[in-house]
């Protein structure tokens, strides 16, 4: 083991790990209220989950906001915050038209007098939602990041890894510190390019990670996406929310030998419908919105029609489109289905069901904070209440921004009127043995294979149990490996993993009632 006594430590005003949309509009927030800014991403800088989303965002609520209200709330299961559905309604269209709409003028498609179109999704009782074809998400993040690399005050940090949390009763040179209230102030990361090991010390720190889908088999998440903040946060004695509420994605391409994305909601919203083997319409049957159901009904109907007929997946029918238009409106999964051998202007998508997005995450007010002080947590990282036990879709884009806003404005505003106490951080200590990749790997596929079959979209008490067996024992593992390795991004994303994954397990186990992504059947006898 080195200890480095020679360690760099960068300063800071607000260190924001994780460079999707929360992290990157909080960036331009806390930059234009005149704060400094670290800015970590794993890798460039539209690698992000925000940069996959397909479907689009809401924006105008139509003749009746409340709707948009209900919409949430019956897609939650009725578990949903009111305060932080209250805020979405108030304030989300506020955030569009102020960034995304009068300042950076993003692409979203609109008709030939210049208005902008609005499609439905799945959940929604009304066209409510913009949207640039079918890669909305990168669309918008690509014009924030362009804006971010511009702005003066913000420092990008490419292929930096957060790797754990500073608080003052932890890693403080000074031994009073330890009495302190439970108080964060920056964090150790890696800085992959060269192995460093580097303390950013920060007024503020902010989650904004995204989200933990890669700890299952299947998902539509980017690689790394691996509960990286929510597994942070808990080491540090942070309130945690709601964990066992995964979203699964119900149309997921699922052509054997290709691999797995997003089919996008939209396509359904603009007259898709989901269709077994033998050409039936199986979700009329069991939703009054029959394919435009909520995402968790969805999901569970092709689960139990893939176990009921032992096929591999179920088809996306398109047949009430017209060819010119779906090539028109949705070149991208077009080109991408085509690519590997499905023309979907002439014949259904094979899909099936993948892990999407966590409902449930670190717990927040609604101006980002935590437990801890000092400590924020935004966009799919954060946990206000929003989504409940469901998330409605195309409310993860908005949330992303009115987070960012809020806690950005109360960033700023504890900065100017508060006293920081920012010591000087413990020097990291670094083994300098080199970490198995096969070791890496196999514990990784293990992980995800455990969650998939344990703690899928259908979960029973017995199931559950095996996959906390499995985990904790592997988590011994881990941390054993862990200690005794020098640092790398892999390893880092393990460590995170295993514990995000414990925890997802560990809130189901509490939660013995179905509601919502949630669904628990009993044992058999």
């Amino acid at each position: 083991m080195i200890k480095n006594p020679a360690m760099k430590t960068l300063r800071t005003d607000c260190l924001v790990i994780g460079a999707g949309l929360a992290g990157s509009a909080y960036a331009l927030q806390a930059a234009k209220l005149g704060l400094s800014v670290e800015l970590l991403s794993l890798s460039d800088p539209l690698v992000a989950n925000s940069d996959w989303a397909q479907g689009g965002i809401i924006y105008e609520t139509a003749a009746d906001p409340a709707s948009l209200g209900r919409d949430i709330q019956e897609a939650s299961d009725h578990t949903s915050n009111p305060a932080a559905v209250e805020q979405i309604l108030r304030e989300g269209p506020i955030a569009v038209k102020e960034l995304l709409l009068d300042e950076l003028h993003v692409g979203f498609d609109r008709d030939a007098a210049g208005a902008l179109e609005f499609t439905r999704e799945g959940g929604h009782s009304e066209k409510r939602i913009i949207f640039a074809k079918d890669a909305t998400g990168h669309a918008i993040l690509e014009a924030v990041a362009q804006r971010v690399d511009a702005t003066r005050g913000i420092t990008r940090r490419s292929g930096w890894v957060a790797i754990d949390l500073l608080t003052l009763s932890h890693n403080s040179t000074d031994a009073a510190d330890k009495y302190e209230p439970l108080t964060c102030f920056g964090a150790y990361v890696l800085d992959t390019t060269t192995g460093e090991t580097v303390a950013i010390v920060a007024k503020k720190t902010v989650l904004a990670t995204g989200g933990l889908g890669q700890i299952f088999l299947h998902s539509t998440n980017q690689p790394g996406s691996v509960g990286h903040g929510v597994a942070m946060a808990y080491r540090v004695g942070a309130r945690l929310i709601d964990l066992e509420y995964v979203q699964f994605h119900p149309t997921v391409f699922a052509k054997k030998n290709a691999p797995r994305f997003l089919v996008t909601e939209a396509l359904r919203g603009e007259g898709g419908v989901l269709v077994n083997a033998r050409g039936e319409r199986f979700m009329d049957a069991v939703h009054p919105r029959g394919s435009l159901a909520p995402r968790d009904v969805v999901a569970r109907a092709v689960k139990q029609e893939l176990a009921a007929s032992g096929e591999a997946c179920v088809f996306l029918d398109l047949t009430a489109m017209k060819p010119e238009f779906i090539r028109e409106r949705f070149p991208n999964i077009y080109e991408r289905c085509l690519h590997h051998g499905v023309d979907i202007a002439r014949e259904p998508i094979p899909v099936v069901p993948a892990a999407h997005f966590a409902c449930g995450g670190v717990h927040t007010d609604l101006q980002g904070r935590t437990n801890i002080r000092h400590l924020n947590a935004i966009g799919e990282t954060g946990c206000t209440g929003l989504h409940g036990a469901n998330r409605l879709a195309s409310t993860s884009l908005l949330e992303c921004l009115t987070s960012a806003k809020f806690t950005a404005m109360a960033d700023a505003a504890d900065i100017a009127r508060e006293k920081f106490h920012l010591p000087e951080p413990r020097a990291w200590e670094s083994p300098t043995r080199e970490a198995d990749p096969v070791l890496v790997r196999q514990d990784i596929q293990q992980i995800q294979t455990t969650m998939w079959n344990y703690a899928g979209v259908v979960r029973s008490p017995k199931r559950l149990t095996r996959a906390r067996r499995i985990l904790l024992e592997l988590r011994e593992e881990i941390q054993s490996f862990y200690r005794g390795c020098r640092l790398t991004r892999e390893l880092i994303e393990l460590r995170n993993a295993v514990q995000t994954a414990l925890l997802v397990v560990h809130a189901a186990t509490l939660n013995p009632r179905s509601k919502g992504c949630h669904y628990v059947t009993p044992d058999a006898d």
